[in-house]
C-alpha cells in the first residue's frame, strides 16, 4: 500500500482529467518547456473524443496528493494497440504473441499522437524529485503487476528527466527526430547562408515556385486567428490523413480543433497560404504550437496540388517566423525524408521501457541496447550528409 510507503501522501488514479482542477494541474505543467502536458491540451483531447477508450487511448492518469494539494501527476494511457505513437514496437507485440505473452494492454506515458520531446512526470517545485518519482514508479509497478499489464513505456521523454527513470531501472531506447536550431540568425538570409550554394538555390527556387502561382504565406497567431480557421484546419488535417494514412491514423476530431480556439489559441500559429484573388480563404495551411523559445509543427494540408507549398508552409515560413520571434528550436513533426535537406539535423530522443514479464524482459533488454547503438550510428551518418557549406553535399 502507498500509505505504508509514505503515509503523508495519497495516490489517486484518474480516468478523466476533468476530475482534476485546471489550476492545480497547470501549477505543475505551466513551468515546463513543453506545451503538450498542459491541462487544456490534454483535456481537449479527451473531451473531443480524440483520446478515449474507443480509439485505444484510455486515460489512466496517476496523481499524488498531500492532503488536498496536488503535488505530482503523470499523464498515462492504457493502450490496446501501438498506433499514434510514432515509436514502433509492433515487432515486440508479435514476439510476445509467439512466446505466449499478452502484450496489450500496455501502460503508456506520452501526449497522444504527439511525437515531440518533453514527456515527464509533473512534480511541484520544492519537492524531492527523486523521492516523488520513486513513489510514483512504485505505484505504477504495483498497478501493472496487479492488472497483468505487460509493460510501462514513456515516449519522447524530457532529457533532463531520463536519468531519474534509468536509476529506477527503465531501459532507454534511442530514436531520432529532426530539429532545427537557431544559430543566432537575424533573418532568413542568415539561415540560407549555412547551406552550400546548390541547396541555397534549391530553397530559393522552392519559395519562388509558391510565389509564382500567386500564393503568399501569412502567419497568424493567438487572438488574431479567425475562428473559421480552426474547423478549416481540421479539414486540411483530415484530407492529409486520408491521403497518407499509412504513417498514422485520423484520431483528432473536428471538435478538438474548434476547442483550441476557445482555450488554446494563445499557443497556436497557423501559416495560411492565401491567393491574390481570395485573401479570406486559404488554399493550404500548416498548424504549429509555440511556447517560450520552442516551436512545434503538427499538421498541414492543401486542397490543391501546388508545387513546393508543403515545404514553404511547413518549413520555410515557420523558420522565418521563428527567427523573427526569438524561437531557438523548431521540431516540425514526424518523418524526415525532406527535413534533413532543409537544415533539420537528426536530434536524439529517447523512450523508456519496463517489462513485467521476465521472458519478454530477458529478450528485449539486450535487443534494445543493440538497436540503440545502431541508431546512434544512423544519427551520425545523417548529420554527416547535411547540405551545409562546411560539408560535402
Amino acid at each position: 500500500m502507498v500509505e505504508q510507503l509514505k503515509p503523508r501522501y495519497s495516490i489517486v488514479w484518474i480516468n478523466n482529467i476533468n476530475e482534476i482542477p485546471q489550476d492545480a494541474w497547470d501549477a505543475l505543467a505551466l513551468p515546463l518547456k513543453t506545451p503538450f502536458l498542459e491541462w487544456n491540451w490534454l483535456h481537449n483531447l479527451e473531451a473531443s473524443h480524440s483520446a478515449t477508450a474507443k480509439t485505444g487511448w484510455l486515460p489512466n492518469h496517476l496523481t499524488l496528493w498531500r492532503d488536498r494539494t496536488l503535488i505530482a501527476a503523470a499523464p498515462l494511457y492504457l493502450k490496446g494497440h501501438s498506433y499514434g505513437e510514432f515509436v514502433f514496437d509492433q515487432q515486440w507485440a508479435e514476439l510476445a504473441e509467439r512466446i505466449g505473452v499478452q502484450y496489450y494492454p500496455k501502460l503508456l506515458g506520452m501526449t497522444p499522437f504527439t511525437p515531440a520531446e518533453g514527456y515527464r512526470f509533473l512534480i511541484a517545485d520544492g519537492e524531492d524529485e527523486d523521492e516523488i518519482t520513486a513513489i510514483m514508479i512504485h505505484e505504477i509497478d504495483d498497478f501493472c503487476v496487479k492488472n497483468r499489464i505487460s509493460g510501462c513505456h514513456f515516449l519522447y521523454v524530457d532529457p533532463d528527466w531520463r536519468p531519474l527513470l534509468e536509476r529506477q531501472g527503465f531501459t532507454p531506447w534511442l530514436h531520432h527526430s529532426y530539429v532545427w536550431e537557431n544559430l543566432g540568425f537575424n533573418n532568413f538570409d542568415d539561415y540560407l547562408a549555412v547551406f552550400n550554394a546548390n541547396q541555397r538555390r534549391n530553397i530559393k527556387r522552392e519559395r519562388k515556385a509558391v510565389e509564382k502561382v500567386g500564393l503568399k504565406l501569412q502567419p497568424v497567431t493567438g487572438d488574431d486567428i479567425p475562428k473559421s480557421l480552426f474547423p478549416l484546419m481540421y479539414q486540411f488535417y483530415a484530407d492529409t490523413c486520408d491521403k497518407f494514412g499509412w504513417w498514422g491514423s485520423k484520431y483528432l476530431t473536428k471538435q478538438f480543433f474548434e476547442m483550441l480556439h476557445t482555450n488554446y489559441r494563445h499557443r497556436v500559429v497557423f501559416f495560411a497560404a492565401y491567393s491574390e484573388q481570395d485573401e479570406r480563404h486559404p488554399v493550404g495551411m500548416s498548424f504549429c504550437l509555440y511556447k517560450g523559445e520552442r516551436l512545434y509543427g503538427r499538421y498541414w494540408g492543401s486542397f490543391q496540388e501546388i508545387d513546393c507549398l508543403h515545404f514553404d508552409a511547413c518549413y520555410y515560413a515557420p523558420i522565418e517566423w521563428a527567427i523573427a520571434n526569438g524561437i531557438q528550436s523548431f521540431d516540425p513533426g514526424a518523418g524526415g525524408r525532406h527535413k534533413k535537406r532543409r537544415g533539420f539535423p537528426a536530434a536524439p530522443n529517447y523512450s523508456l521501457h519496463r517489462f513485467y514479464n521476465n521472458r519478454l524482459a530477458q529478450i528485449l533488454r539486450p535487443y534494445i541496447s543493440e538497436v540503440t547503438q545502431l541508431e546512434q550510428q544512423e544519427i551520425e551518418a545523417i548529420n554527416a550528409e547535411l547540405p551545409f557549406s562546411n560539408r560535402n553535399s
